[in-house]
């Protein structure tokens, strides 16, 4: 049995959402048990972004200027404005932040992500198992991406979203979503 056949993510913990109209702010902390230099490494090199995030990118985050950001899934690269890069310790870019705090020997990692209000659980499970999947790789335990699509079949997903949902106190969203299931 492989890491990933045994992974099975935890509980929906550690996040909160800031609400405003139709865009709302997903705030998530996790505790990692890396350095900060090696957490910063993986948030912004495109080697290391392609084994974890939802995202690759053309180019490095590490530095304040334009790159192209693809999210998993979606066939269209995103113009993306590096906005801060202070290594590291804040990152910022489009309508993401990231904060590195060193903490007990490893990094609190906040994550401040603007997501459309009717798919907050959506993201708030995805970034989970997002950062799940980091954690194992910085440890050198790689499990391989887990994101898109393949993220919302994967067995903890659905339950993630659910209990994300109910902690924001919204609706759970359907997946897959109406208009795939009459195709």
């Amino acid at each position: 049995m492989t890491n990933r056949e045994q992974y099975t993510p935890g509980p929906a913990s550690g996040a909160q959402v800031r609400k405003d109209e139709e865009k709302w702010t997903l705030i998530l902390v996790r505790e990692l048990r890396h350095s900060p230099e090696k957490v910063w490494q993986a948030l912004t090199d495109p080697a290391h972004l392609r084994e974890w995030a939802p995202f690759d990118t053309d180019g490095s985050l590490g530095t304040v200027g334009t790159v192209k950001l693809t999210w998993v899934g979606t066939p269209a690269p995103i113009p993306t404005t590096v906005t801060r890069a202070d290594a590291p310790k804040v990152l910022e870019y489009n309508d993401t932040r990231w904060e590195l705090e060193a903490f007990g020997g490893g990094t609190r990692l906040t994550l401040w992500h603007n997501i459309d209000r009717r798919f907050i659980s959506w993201g708030a499970a995805g970034w989970h198992i997002a950062f799940d999947v980091l954690d194992r790789l910085l440890a050198g335990q790689p499990i391989g991406r887990i994101a898109g699509a393949e993220a919302m079949k994967f067995d903890g997903w659905q339950r993630l979203n659910a209990e994300y949902a109910k902690q924001f106190g919204v609706e759970t969203p359907n997946w897959p979503p109406k208009a795939a299931q009459k195709s």
